[in-house]
Parts: structure tokens; C-alpha cells; sequence
């Protein structure tokens, strides 16, 4: 008998860091736009959206597992 594949399972580290690089990679080139300086500011944003876009995808997985202090 044939079955059928399980659903893949998303997981909320590797969502919320992709998210993270987005958004911190918009912001980053907005303020670069801004300043003249898109270089300088499209990698400070970018470091700074994956790490609070890590920093929540943790938070978040612990939470689910209730596992807040690991």
C-alpha cells in the first residue's frame, strides 16, 4: 500500500531569521538610500535582522516546547 508523504514541518528558527534578513535588509538600504551610504547600512541591517530574527525563532521554539530556560 502506498502512503501518503507527511506534511512537512516549518520550522520557526529558519522562518524568522529568512524574515529577519528581509526586513533588516529593506531597512538596511532604505537608511543607506538616506545617507548615501547603502553599503555600510545594507549589512548592518542585514546583521541585525538575523540576529533578533534568531533571537524570536528561539523564543518561540522554546515556548512551544516549554523549555524557557535552555
Amino acid at each position: 500500500m502506498i502512503r501518503k508523504p507527511d506534511k512537512p514541518k516549518t520550522n520557526n528558527l529558519s522562518t524568522s531569521i529568512s524574515l529577519g534578513l528581509c526586513i533588516g535588509a529593506g531597512i538596511g538600504v532604505a537608511i543607506g538610500a538616506a545617507t548615501k551610504n547603502i553599503a555600510l547600512w545594507t549589512s548592518v541591517g542585514v546583521a541585525c535582522g538575523l540576529t533578533i530574527g534568531a533571537s524570536i525563532g528561539t523564543l518561540i521554539d522554546n515556548r512551544k516546547n516549554k523549555n524557557y530556560l535552555s
